[in-house]
């Protein structure tokens, strides 16, 4: 069971990493993936968004983790659903810690070219720069900074194709194991030496790719403890998602389809940031390691009367505590214990300081577009710092937006993005284990497709540099 290179994890940064490796003939590349194949999780999927049965909803089924088809399997996440392509190098990532801005700029390049070449659609948002100053200004002015960048959307409609094409073209010249989670990395001595998986398969390389996702970083985080590699702290993005109607945002999604903004919150001098807009889109909730977080995406031909996106908290612990996973976690399952899910309320009622009723979500102009979602009281989950802050943001942006902050505007909790903590990296993306690389979202490389898609390029190509 020996192999050249093994990769770890099926989504953009393994697939990459694949892509790029294949480029040499005769190398052995073993791609392992804890969930699904795109066929099986296409056919899920469609059971999962359709289904309102609690059993596809609640935290406490012991099945759930398996069901959930919108974290693991071909594509990874954000691939799969949703499919945005962020093209800058200001944005999605730190790979700035490792390549010089002229190397990134063209790797950004280079990958978005391989998108388009397995069925990515030519148009992008954000070239109009007149528009754009005009916006950054206008935000500026309400005490937002707009962060300009070209956007490529697939849509989760289209992602299937483009990820199935990628599929295509690595058929016959790797090998590729589905519903196969590793459980451990083999060293000998300071160099890898392979894995094992959670069924107790050993496979062997000189060559290791850890590219397990945000669906991982827990794991990958154990491991890093496990071997003692050197570690930093990664953040973790605490939120909610907010939906209102598509009109409120259309003067600015229309133009650039995700506007990325920054805010600092005066009490408390923290980050809070935008992330994943989806104008006219749909609430979605996700389910992992026994808890249910919300998201959401849209599609390039259905669309819905609303816009979604997420106000994310950026939080980052001192010493002693050492555990921001768990904590989001602990924040994702107090949310689940009051609402065997997804909480959702009208920011009039939050702000009353009450819960939200169905009848008093049904007397809104919003309509939720996830309709399983609890009625309830988002204080009892948020701790105060968080609430202060995205409050704080929802009225800036009101500025920006009129319309923003009424009370019918929905939020949604929780949404929790974690990133394992950040290693001792080359600037290959190898740690300090010889020929074990880190890359993606999970490794807490990226946050984003693009660079994700570009990690993987580069620990590829160093590899095969290695191997020649």
């Amino acid at each position: 069971m020996k192999y050249d290179v093994i990769i770890v994890g099926a989504g953009p940064s393994g697939i990459f990493t694949a892509l790029e490796l294949i480029k040499k003939r005769g190398i052995r590349v073993l791609l392992l993936e804890k969930g699904r194949d795109l066929k099986e999780r296409l056919e899920l999927f469609k059971n999962y968004a359709s289904s309102h049965q609690p059993q596809f909803m609640k935290s406490g089924d012991a099945g759930l983790n398996e069901l959930s088809p919108t974290l693991s399997g071909w594509g990874g996440a954000g691939a799969f659903s949703d499919g945005k392509l962020t093209l800058s190098s200001e944005v999605g990532g730190f790979l700035h810690r490792y390549l010089d801005e002229g190397d990134l700029t063209g790797l950004i390049g280079y990958v978005d070219r391989c998108y388009v070449q397995h069925g990515a659609p030519e148009q992008t948002y954000g070239s109009n720069i007149a528009e754009i100053e005009r916006l950054k200004e206008k935000a500026a002015r309400d005490n937002l900074k707009l962060i300009p960048s070209k956007i490529r959307h697939l849509g989760t409609d289209r992602c299937p194709d483009v990820l199935q094409n990628f599929k295509k073209t690595l058929e016959g010249k790797i090998e590729i194991k589905f519903n196969r989670g590793v459980e451990t990395i083999l060293q000998n001595g300071s160099k890898v030496r392979g894995i094992v998986t959670d069924n107790g398969e050993e496979f062997l390389s000189d060559f290791v790719v850890l590219s397990p996702g945000r669906g991982g970083a827990g794991w990958l985080d154990k491991e890093y403890r496990r071997i003692g590699l050197t570690t930093l702290i990664n953040p973790v993005d605490i939120g909610v998602r907010i939906e209102l109607p598509a009109s409120v945002l259309n003067f600015v999604t229309d133009i650039m389809y995700e506007p990325k903004l920054i805010f600092y919150s005066r009490q408390f001098d923290d980050q809070v940031r935008t992330f994943c807009v989806n104008p006219y889109g749909e609430v979605i909730q996700e389910v992992s390691e026994g808890m249910v977080t919300v998201n959401g995406h849209s599609y390039t031909e259905k669309k819905s009367d609303n816009t979604n996106f997420a106000l994310l908290v950026s939080t980052t612990f001192t010493k002693p505590f050492t555990e921001p996973i768990s904590y989001g976690k602990y924040i994702a399952r107090l949310a689940n214990l009051l609402s065997d899910g997804i909480i959702v309320q009208r920011l009039g009622d939050l702000l009353k300081g009450r819960r939200s009723t169905p009848d008093r979500i049904k007397r809104g102009i919003v309509t939720p577009t996830l309709q399983t979602a609890t009625p309830g009281d988002l204080s009892f989950v948020l701790p105060y710092r968080f609430l202060v802050n995205i409050l704080e943001m929802l009225e800036s942006l009101d500025k920006f937006a009129p319309g923003i902050y009424t009370e019918h505007t929905l939020l949604y909790g929780i949404e929790v993005k974690f990133y394992s903590l950040q290693l001792k990296l080359t600037k290959s993306l190898e740690t300090e284990i010889s020929n074990l690389f880190a890359v993606g979202d999970g490794a807490g490389v990226s946050r984003g497709l693009i660079q994700a898609s570009v990690s993987g390029v580069v620990a590829a190509r160093e590899i095969l540099k290695r191997l020649n």
